[in-house]
Protein backbone atom coordinates (compact mmCIF):
# COMPACT_ATOMS: atom_id res chain seq x y z
CA UNK A 1 0.00 0.00 0.00
CA UNK A 2 1.42 3.65 -0.82
CA UNK A 3 1.59 5.80 1.81
CA UNK A 4 -1.00 8.11 1.67
CA UNK A 5 -3.49 4.72 1.68
CA UNK A 6 -1.62 4.05 4.63
CA UNK A 7 -1.87 7.48 6.69
CA UNK A 8 -5.27 8.14 5.68
CA UNK A 9 -6.25 4.35 7.24
CA UNK A 10 -4.35 5.73 10.65
CA UNK A 11 -6.54 8.96 10.94
CA UNK A 12 -10.02 7.53 9.30
CA UNK A 13 -12.08 9.38 11.95
CA UNK A 14 -10.35 12.37 11.63
CA UNK A 15 -10.93 11.89 7.65
CA UNK A 16 -14.88 11.49 8.00
CA UNK A 17 -14.77 14.56 10.49
CA UNK A 18 -13.06 16.61 7.82
CA UNK A 19 -14.97 15.53 5.27
CA UNK A 20 -18.25 15.93 7.40
CA UNK A 21 -17.19 19.34 7.47
CA UNK A 22 -16.47 20.81 4.36
CA UNK A 23 -19.89 18.63 2.88
CA UNK A 24 -21.65 20.37 5.90
CA UNK A 25 -20.67 23.90 5.18
CA UNK A 26 -21.21 23.90 1.37
CA UNK A 27 -24.73 22.56 2.20
CA UNK A 28 -25.12 25.54 4.25
CA UNK A 29 -23.99 28.00 1.79
CA UNK A 30 -26.00 26.18 -1.15
CA UNK A 31 -29.09 25.78 0.82
CA UNK A 32 -28.51 29.96 1.90
CA UNK A 33 -28.24 30.64 -1.54
CA UNK A 34 -31.35 28.80 -3.63
CA UNK A 35 -33.45 29.57 -0.46
CA UNK A 36 -32.70 32.93 0.72
CA UNK A 37 -35.05 35.84 -0.16
CA UNK A 38 -34.85 37.43 -3.56
CA UNK A 39 -36.64 40.91 -3.37
CA UNK A 40 -35.43 44.03 -4.42
CA UNK A 41 -36.03 46.98 -2.25
CA UNK A 42 -34.47 50.28 -1.10
CA UNK A 43 -34.37 49.49 2.37
CA UNK A 44 -33.51 45.81 2.25
CA UNK A 45 -29.72 46.66 3.01
CA UNK A 46 -30.53 49.01 5.56
CA UNK A 47 -29.38 47.87 9.17
CA UNK A 48 -32.23 47.52 11.39
CA UNK A 49 -31.66 46.05 15.12
CA UNK A 50 -33.81 45.89 18.60
CA UNK A 51 -36.43 48.09 16.89
CA UNK A 52 -34.44 50.87 16.24
CA UNK A 53 -33.11 52.60 12.79
CA UNK A 54 -29.44 52.88 13.10
CA UNK A 55 -27.93 56.43 12.61
CA UNK A 56 -24.78 57.34 11.37
CA UNK A 57 -21.97 55.19 10.16
CA UNK A 58 -20.94 52.35 11.68
CA UNK A 59 -17.09 53.36 11.18
CA UNK A 60 -16.54 54.85 14.59
CA UNK A 61 -13.08 56.36 15.09
CA UNK A 62 -11.89 55.13 18.61
CA UNK A 63 -9.67 56.07 20.41
CA UNK A 64 -6.32 54.50 21.26
CA UNK A 65 -6.69 54.90 24.79
CA UNK A 66 -9.35 52.45 24.48
CA UNK A 67 -6.71 50.07 23.58
CA UNK A 68 -4.19 50.76 25.92
CA UNK A 69 -6.93 50.43 28.74
CA UNK A 70 -7.92 46.97 27.03
CA UNK A 71 -4.07 46.01 27.27
CA UNK A 72 -3.77 47.41 31.04
CA UNK A 73 -6.59 44.54 31.32
CA UNK A 74 -5.32 41.73 30.18
CA UNK A 75 -1.55 42.44 32.15
CA UNK A 76 -3.38 42.78 35.58
CA UNK A 77 -5.10 40.22 34.34
CA UNK A 78 -2.32 38.09 34.04
CA UNK A 79 -0.76 39.25 36.82
CA UNK A 80 -3.33 38.04 38.98
CA UNK A 81 -3.48 34.49 37.38
CA UNK A 82 0.51 34.65 38.64
CA UNK A 83 -0.28 35.93 42.07
CA UNK A 84 -3.12 33.31 42.71
CA UNK A 85 -1.07 30.66 41.34
CA UNK A 86 1.45 31.78 43.96
CA UNK A 87 -1.35 31.59 46.90
CA UNK A 88 -2.49 28.31 45.82
CA UNK A 89 1.04 27.04 46.18
CA UNK A 90 2.31 29.53 49.31
CA UNK A 91 2.98 26.57 51.80
CA UNK A 92 5.62 24.95 49.17
CA UNK A 93 6.63 27.93 48.01
CA UNK A 94 7.82 29.04 51.34
CA UNK A 95 9.84 32.18 52.18
CA UNK A 96 11.60 32.02 48.35
CA UNK A 97 8.34 32.27 46.89
CA UNK A 98 7.08 34.88 48.93
CA UNK A 99 10.10 36.94 48.12
CA UNK A 100 9.82 35.97 44.42
CA UNK A 101 6.28 37.42 44.25
CA UNK A 102 7.41 40.34 46.25
CA UNK A 103 9.82 40.99 43.21
CA UNK A 104 7.43 40.28 40.80
CA UNK A 105 4.84 43.06 42.56
CA UNK A 106 7.45 45.45 42.52
CA UNK A 107 8.27 45.33 39.25
CA UNK A 108 5.49 45.29 37.97
CA UNK A 109 4.76 48.81 40.63
CA UNK A 110 7.56 50.12 39.10
CA UNK A 111 6.31 49.88 35.42
CA UNK A 112 2.95 51.18 36.65
CA UNK A 113 4.15 54.18 38.55
CA UNK A 114 6.65 54.91 35.32
CA UNK A 115 3.69 55.01 33.18
CA UNK A 116 2.05 57.40 35.13
CA UNK A 117 5.02 60.05 35.31
CA UNK A 118 5.52 59.84 31.77
CA UNK A 119 1.47 60.65 31.35
CA UNK A 120 0.43 57.71 29.60
CA UNK A 121 -2.68 57.42 31.95
CA UNK A 122 -3.25 60.64 31.66
CA UNK A 123 -6.90 60.70 29.83
CA UNK A 124 -7.11 64.91 29.61
CA UNK A 125 -6.49 66.35 26.41
CA UNK A 126 -3.70 68.31 25.55
CA UNK A 127 -5.41 71.57 24.96
CA UNK A 128 -7.39 71.37 28.15
CA UNK A 129 -4.37 70.75 30.18
CA UNK A 130 -3.66 74.41 31.30
CA UNK A 131 -2.79 75.38 34.50
CA UNK A 132 -4.73 74.68 37.41
CA UNK A 133 -6.42 78.38 39.01
CA UNK A 134 -6.09 79.23 42.56
CA UNK A 135 -9.34 78.70 43.84
CA UNK A 136 -9.48 82.18 44.74
CA UNK A 137 -9.67 82.37 40.80
CA UNK A 138 -12.21 80.21 40.37
CA UNK A 139 -15.75 81.64 39.57
CA UNK A 140 -18.47 80.00 41.95
CA UNK A 141 -21.79 78.85 40.18
CA UNK A 142 -25.03 78.66 42.65
CA UNK A 143 -28.14 77.05 42.09
CA UNK A 144 -29.91 79.94 43.37
CA UNK A 145 -31.67 81.90 41.14
CA UNK A 146 -32.10 85.56 42.13
CA UNK A 147 -35.79 86.31 42.56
Amino acid sequence: MSTSILALAHNWAFAIFLIGTIGLCAFMLVAGHFLGSRAKARTKHVPYESGIDSVGSARLRMSAKFYLVAMFFVIFDVEAMFLFAWSVAIREAGWVGFIEAAIFILVLLAGLFYLVRVGALDWTPVRSRGKVKHPSEVIKISNRHPQ
